[in-house]
């Protein structure tokens, strides 16, 4: 599923929220960046995107994790 939308959210934020934010991910495919000082430093991505990325990041033939 694409994500529908995106949001920033602060490290501080984060941690009083992660429940939410969790099933903003996987209930509605939203793509959460988490901020540290206004600068992305990580995203919270819906599971099949990331391991769409990946398997895209993965050697062909390589059965092994990344």
């Amino acid at each position: 599923m694409p994500a529908n939308t995106s949001a920033e959210i602060g490290i501080r934020e984060l941690r009083a929220s992660l429940s939410d934010v969790l099933n903003d991910v996987s209930v509605r495919g939203r793509i959460t960046y988490v901020t540290s000082h206004g600068r992305r430093v990580a995203a919270i991505v819906p599971v099949l995107d990331a391991e769409a990325l990946e398997a895209k990041k993965q050697p062909e033939g390589d059965g092994s994790p990344a």
